[in-house]
């Protein structure tokens, strides 16, 4: 099975899978290489659903319309 870009996952399976790789590393049975690549991955995904978490913390303001002080920012929909 191919393996979804980060990008492309929803936020839940972007954290279930970056949990996934946190507990693999924890026990210690991969190799360097392999861990290596797993770090990379985790890195991927995380700053993947960092920005998800952003952009969806944004449109939340935009509607409840909490911070009128701060300027506006353009809102991009790449989550759909």
């Amino acid at each position: 099975m191919a393996t979804k870009k980060p990008e492309n996952m929803s936020f839940e399976e972007a954290v279930d899978e970056l949990e996934s790789i946190v507990q693999g590393m924890e026990r210690g049975e991969l190799s360097l290489e392999q861990s290596l690549k797993q770090f990379e991955r985790g890195i991927k995904l995380a700053n993947a659903s960092s920005q998800k978490l952003q952009q969806a913390e944004q449109k939340v303001a935009i509607l409840l319309g909490n911070d009128e002080q701060s300027p506006l920012n353009e809102f991009t929909d790449e989550l759909e």
